[in-house]
């Protein structure tokens, strides 16, 4: 399990490789639509609504 920050609200919240989803789910439910990964050494930001990656 990895875990992913919204980029509107903080909340850090477990990926979608979890059995519950729960970043995809508050993304669709709060209108968050974009997160990043809390995992060391990476740097990037998805978007749930465009399904797409962004490398920073």
């Amino acid at each position: 399990m990895h875990l992913r920050t919204c980029q509107t609200c903080g909340a850090t919240l477990c990926c979608d490789s979890s059995p519950n989803k729960h970043a995809s789910k508050h993304a669709e439910t709060e209108n968050h639509p974009v997160a990043s990964s809390t995992e060391p050494n990476e740097r990037w930001l998805w978007c749930y609504q465009h399904k797409s990656i962004k490398k920073y």
